[in-house]
């Protein structure tokens, strides 16, 4: 009976999937201290790294879903708080939220982040990417734009560039999900921003989901999410990163 009992727990274990530890981390930027979550996957590293940069609404619990959903795909995942602390429950609030953040302030605490996960014993240093959404989309762009050794990069609605000076800077892959409806990002930015990266020579790949408006990913927006695309995208992302990170 014991031999059974111990059978039935072996195999119960092996079947399980277990989810990613998360635990509150701080890292410097500036003179700053900046709050962030970090998501470890289960077993033993080291594992690739992966920024995870938030909305305009700030760091939220469907971010934080996001984080530990990587982790769960085998990432490390630092989820950062460019608001230090503050979470917008209202747009006018998330719009003030997002105007209030310093750009050079950003860009220190999202350089300092890739700083950090290189400092980490468990990840590997050369499997670093970078992934966001709306606000957190555009800055995910921008980690690629600061980062020459940035591994890959998610945009999903984000704000683009297309000077091919500044698309010159960009060394690690790119994967773009857009709403064919947005209408701050609009398929014609997008299709500018994909024709400057093939003009340089840059690996990008991008989809624009035709019946989708901005923020298609996220259920809370209640009357925008598309649960269809969202699923794909999720799928996309996934296949992406572990083409660029597990290798």
């Amino acid at each position: 009976m014991e031999k059974i009992y111990l059978l039935l727990f072996v195999a119960l274990f092996a079947s399980h999937s277990f989810a990613a530890e998360s635990k509150s981390v701080s890292y410097k930027s500036g003179e700053d201290t900046v709050q962030a979550l970090l998501y470890t996957p289960a077993g033993k590293g080291p594992f690739p790294a992966l920024i995870v940069i938030h909305e305009w609404w700030g760091l939220n619990d469907w971010v934080k879903d996001q984080a530990s959903k990587l982790a769960d795909q085998g990432y490390e995942a630092l989820a950062i708080d460019l608001y230090r602390g503050k979470v917008a429950t209202t747009p006018d609030m998330a719009h003030e939220l997002m105007r209030g953040v310093p750009d050079d302030r950003a860009k220190r605490d999202l350089r300092s982040a890739f700083e950090f996960l290189q400092s980490q014993p468990s990840v590997k240093k050369d499997r670093i990417g970078a992934i966001g959404w709306c606000m957190g989309g555009g800055y995910s762009l921008d980690v690629a734009l600061e980062e020459p050794t940035l591994a890959a990069d998610v945009i999903n609605y984000g704000h683009l560039a297309t000077d091919a000076d500044t698309i010159k800077k960009i060394n690690a892959p790119v994967l773009g999900l857009f709403g064919g409806q947005d209408q701050g990002i609009t398929p014609d930015d997008v299709h500018k921003f994909e024709a400057a990266m093939k003009a340089e020579g840059k690996q990008v790949d991008i989809k624009i989901y035709d019946d989708a408006g901005h923020a298609f990913e996220n259920p809370n927006n209640k009357t925008g999410y598309r649960a269809a695309d969202a699923e794909d995208a999720w799928k996309r992302t996934v296949s992406f990163l572990a083409q660029n990170l597990k290798k």
